[in-house]
């Protein structure tokens, strides 16, 4: 039970149906769908399309999207992976006569032909029960009509505005006489919903061909891309169902999307956490966190050094997952000093920071369990407008290198490295929690910071999300404020180089499904601006 006089929020409990998403808008047109008849899925979808045009500076349809399902009653995951490819004409060598010595996150080179829509166009045909129109109108009457900015949105527009300025067709939609929008600002875009509109009532080709492609292919063109509306047309095929990965962790199977997402290190964060025994200071002590910082920092080396698209390198996914590779990381880690170098294997003083992401999770009345995340990378992407079609491009190419070699060196048709996660708990066969945290290159970490907060602490959903965060980046440990100012000391003494942060860690969604009592119990993330409903 949380303390009442302290500040904060209460789990949500249902018993039917349950959303959690990080934006009201979003989450209520989810139940709407739920209570019109749609299922988990239709919810989804619903959700990220409102998601798409209430959070611009997080997600779109110019972006990509995973998804974990469970389809009532069938004991089993399905994973999606909508993540696009790079265009035929992306090679090391078309980026080095163009003056890249490294990737861009503002560049064309940057903007992948985008995934999005592509999987909500498949998952809708497999495992929807409403047509496109339905689900997309709650989206495309928010892009007609206009939303007011909510705060973290304001917040993060105002740390985009240099990017928002640096192309005029950007700064003539997302800023005002030069500023960003702010608090209460109704913000529209008749653009995107005519795109919108276009997609609801023609498919995921009405995006991927015809003048909607022409245009985004134009402006990167313009820019300086090697974009054709051959990548376009192909991307509307690149969304594909894909076999998930799982852990066995404390009795429970956890599920994550394979490469090129990064799903594989929170697999081996848990076989390396489970090894050790609860700290008895519990979950915010010097110990659990310097241990949890420890196998990050591993586990963020391998992913630095294998993880890549598996159709064009082998990614050792059994390997750097299996009892024997985590017990291996478990015996360089101590409980009184932190590692001052980690053995050869990555490139982690390349790791890019974190980044603008948008998960959420729905459960409907018949059993149907969707985790669900979609994303532009960084904030805004790459900056990047299409202005007739109202796209805004993301700029997952940024997670390529340009080092001839590397698995994840940019290539015609390849896929990047992923940082998007969606996360599902299964227990005896059936669902137990979807569950998510965003925060590009943090989610890993976030996801097994959460995991071990419910599960192993005993914290329930909504103050495992509550709970101070912490990532190690660049040779800095960044800590959020609530760490106590004695633990961030410890860390210090234990070798750590404890650093504030001004943003917090990322932002989190989950729904446990107490099948016992027959409740649902929903939290979302005080980091952003959202909610968990149920009926």
């Amino acid at each position: 039970m949380r303390d009442f006089h302290a500040p904060g929020r209460s789990p949500v409990l249902a018993t039917r149906g349950m959303a959690a998403t990080s934006m009201p808008a979003a989450t209520l047109a989810a139940i709407d769908i739920l209570r019109n008849g749609g299922n988990a899925l239709d919810a989804a979808i619903a959700a990220a399309a409102v998601l798409a045009v209430v959070e611009p500076q997080s997600t779109g349809i110019g972006g990509d999207c995973f998804c974990l399902y469970a389809p009532a009653g069938q004991g089993r995951v399905v994973a999606m992976n909508g993540s696009g490819r790079a265009p035929a004409g992306a090679t090391p060598e078309r980026l080095r006569a163009d003056g890249l010595t490294a990737m861009d996150p503002t560049s064309p080179h940057s903007v992948t032909v985008p995934g999005a829509v592509s999987a909500w166009g498949k998952l809708n045909a497999v495992y929807g029960r409403m047509p496109l129109d339905r689900i997309l109108a709650p989206a495309i009457r928010l892009a007609e009509e206009g939303h007011p900015i909510h705060p973290r949105v304001a917040s993060d527009w105002q740390n985009a505005t240099p990017k928002l300025s640096r192309r005029e067709a950007t700064a003539r939609h997302f800023l005002k006489d030069g500023q960003p929008l702010k608090v209460g600002d109704i913000f529209r875009q008749p653009a995107l919903a005519r795109t919108l509109r276009a997609i609801a009532n023609e498919g995921a080709r009405a995006f991927y061909e015809g003048e909607i492609a022409a245009d985004m292919v134009a402006t990167l063109r313009a820019a300086g891309g090697s974009h054709t509306e051959a990548d376009f047309a192909a991307g509307l095929d690149v969304a594909e169902f894909v076999e998930p990965i799982q852990a066995r962790w404390k009795g429970l199977d956890i599920f994550q999307c394979p490469p090129n997402g990064s799903g594989m290190l929170v697999l081996s964060m848990l076989g390396v956490l489970e090894r050790f025994e609860t700290p008895e200071g519990g979950p915010l002590s010097a110990t659990r966190l310097h241990r949890h910082t420890e196998v990050a920092r591993l586990a963020y080396r391998d992913r630095d050094a294998f993880l890549a698209d598996p159709s064009q390198v082998e990614v050792p996914v059994a390997k750097l997952t299996s009892a024997e590779y985590t017990a291996g990381l478990r015996a360089l880690i101590s409980d009184e000093k932190a590692m001052r170098e980690l053995p050869p294997a990555g490139l982690a003083e390349m790791l890019p920071v974190h980044k603008d992401t948008v998960y959420l999770c729905v459960v409907d009345a018949d059993g149907n369990v969707c985790s669900f995340i979609n994303s532009l990378f960084e904030s805004f992407g790459s900056g990047i407008l299409a202005e007739k079609s109202g796209v805004m491009l993301h700029n997952r190419g940024f997670g390529f290198r340009l080092q001839e070699g590397h698995p994840n060196c940019i290539a015609p048709n390849k896929r990047p490295m992923h940082t998007i996660i969606p996360g599902m708990v299964m227990k005896d066969g059936q669902p137990l929690m979807p569950y998510g945290v965003m925060g590009g290159h943090f989610q890993p970490m976030g996801q097994t910071l959460f995991l071990s907060n419910h599960f192993e602490f005993g914290l329930d959903v909504q103050a495992a999300l509550d709970l101070p965060r912490l990532f190690p980046y660049g040779g800095k440990l960044q800590v959020e404020r609530g760490i106590p100012s004695s633990v961030v000391d410890q860390l210090s003494r234990m070798g750590h180089v404890p650093e504030l942060i001004a943003n917090p860690h990322g932002g989190g969604q989950a729904i446990l499904i107490d099948r016992e009592r027959g409740v649902l119990i929903g939290g979302s993330d005080p980091r952003k601006d959202g909610c968990a409903l149920g009926y």
